[in-house]
């Protein structure tokens, strides 16, 4: 599984780099994981959020929340709801919006899924002592709490 270095990279030693890589690395087997599911890496993002909600939102609140824009939360809640893992319901204040909710075979798929994404991470940094990986995860929040700038991009 673990391949040469590509000479091209080698020295590469810069954080954004290091970070990148890291991610890559960690991102790639926890797809194959959500995959085994038949759900993506940002179809879990999504089943978790909506496990997660106390209140129903809006997609466009959705997407919103886990700055995924319109296009692309709407073809993964597509794919979810060909899946059988959300339905989407009309607003009760709206019946143009629709509010998507997970279903029971959603939240377990959800569960199952965030077994195999805990056990990956622990695989991942199974070479790191305790205070290493606490340490390490530590300084990450760290790093992301103390950048004031608004969050460009997707969760994923």
């Amino acid at each position: 599984m673990n391949s040469p270095p590509d000479p091209a990279c080698e020295f590469r030693t810069s954080l954004n780099w290091l970070l990148h890589r890291a991610a890559q690395k960690l991102g790639t087997v926890a797809q194959e994981a959500a995959g085994r599911h038949g759900i993506t890496m940002r179809g879990h993002i999504v089943l978790t959020a909506l496990a997660g909600e106390r209140s129903k939102r809006t997609q466009l609140a959705l997407g919103h929340a886990l700055g995924l824009d319109k296009t692309t939360l709407t073809a993964e809640l597509d794919r979810l709801e060909r899946a059988g893992l959300i339905v989407r319901q009309p607003d009760p204040n709206d019946r143009r919006v629709r509010v998507p909710v997970i279903t029971g075979e959603g939240r377990a798929v959800q569960v199952e899924v965030e077994k195999l994404h805990h056990e990956v991470e622990r695989e991942f940094i199974a070479d790191l002592d305790p205070q290493e990986a606490k340490a390490l995860r530590a300084l990450l929040e760290r790093l992301i709490a103390s950048d004031h700038r608004p969050d460009s991009g997707s969760c994923l």
